[in-house]
């Protein structure tokens, strides 16, 4: 899981997709952790993309290192309210509390994947699985 965390936040942007009615997005995403052995993401309750996870939680994020190689990592979106996730979340990532103020913030929501699986590519390699 350490090898797809660093290609997710080592590497600038990451991007999510999701599914807007019958129509795909994508975005760019800074934040991603390892809590209690899940991959969780934050965004804004008021924002598109919670929307759009909470009517279609089949999701996949993409990222691509300086070597060349990419990754892709799919799942479902689980809304958490677990507090530890949310303090957690503002410990990586200090910088949310000039958004959210605090991890009791209701408008501030955390997500892991639910039945993850990552892929490794490369120009020069074959594909490789990834355990999460």
């Amino acid at each position: 899981m350490e090898e797809i965390i660093q290609f997710l936040t080592g590497n600038g942007a990451f991007y999510i997709a999701t599914m807007d009615g019958d129509s795909p997005r994508v975005r760019p995403f800074g934040f991603a952790m390892i809590y209690e052995g899940r991959l969780y993401f934050c965004t804004g309750g008021k924002k598109k993309v919670c929307r759009q996870l909470e009517a279609n939680p089949h999701t996949e994020m993409s990222a691509m290192n300086t070597a060349g190689e990419w990754v892709r990592v799919s799942g479902e979106a689980v809304f958490d309210n677990d507090m530890g996730a949310k303090q957690a979340a503002f410990q990586a990532m200090p910088g949310l509390a000039n958004i959210y103020q605090s991890p009791e913030n209701p408008e501030f929501k955390v997500f892991y994947l639910s039945s993850p699986q990552a892929t490794v590519y490369s120009m020069t390699a074959a594909p490789r699985s990834v355990d999460l």
